[in-house]
């Protein structure tokens, strides 16, 4: 697992590390725990990720080498922080569905996975067909999505934390975790944000980037000099 860092959905290894041999289905399944059943609706996604990156930039074509390291285990690592309860989840900026629709085929109820681009939520629709993934899909921007409060915020990759915080304000409550993975940037990011946001934070380490963290955010309340935007 790694150390602090900040945003970036496809980060590469630092220079002078060691090359890591690419991940397959079933090394994923040993480091996840995830059932055979589970693994078998996975493969199906990524099936039709590669199929599809053919036509539409779903996720850097440079991952899809190791996409079970870079996308499935690097979303699956965040089931771990998903609170005991959780009845539902936003995941912000879901482009290929990283890390929401992973998280819903795992077992995570009330998915709500919020993408502007129609074409990418078209592959979302097709891959929680096949994939038999339980998800509400809006095709929106965030910010035209109506309020409403989620027990989990997550996003990948999606903005730096103080204008992340902006677009997930209006689905966060008392007792909403927000679940972030961050790169090497995130403890400066955390820095920024703390100018307008109180939060309690806890960082843990990533086990697919050795720069990378899941930044845990909880009662987390925009200062009132602040106001709204």
């Amino acid at each position: 697992m790694g150390s602090d860092a900040g945003s970036g959905k496809n980060s590469s290894p630092p220079p002078g590390s060691p090359i890591e041999r690419p991940l397959d289905p079933r090394g994923f399944a040993a480091l996840s725990g995830v059932s055979r059943e589970t693994l078998a609706r996975l493969e199906a996604y990524a099936e039709l990720l590669v199929r599809w990156s053919a036509r539409i930039n779903l996720v850097g074509a440079n991952t899809l080498g190791d996409l079970w390291r870079r996308h499935f285990l690097d979303s699956a690592q965040l089931f771990t922080h998903v609170p005991q309860g959780t009845q539902s989840l936003i995941d912000l900026g879901s482009g290929a569905g990283f890390p929401g629709l992973v998280l819903a085929i795992s077992g995570v109820p009330g998915v709500e996975l919020i993408e502007a681009d129609a074409r990418k939520c078209a592959f979302l629709r097709e891959v929680a067909r096949v994939a038999a993934a339980p998800v509400i899909i809006r095709n929106a921007r965030i910010e035209a999505v109506p309020p409403h409060i989620a027990d989990v915020v997550t996003a990948r990759g999606c903005a730096p934390l103080d204008r992340l915080l902006v677009l997930a304000q209006p689905f966060i409550g008392p007792d909403t975790v927000c679940v972030f993975p961050k790169g090497e940037r995130a403890r400066e990011e955390l820095t920024a944000a703390e100018q307008a946001w109180t939060m309690d934070a806890t960082f843990h380490e990533s086990c697919t980037d050795r720069r990378g963290v899941i930044l845990c955010l909880r009662r987390v309340a925009r200062h009132e000099r602040c106001g709204s935007r």
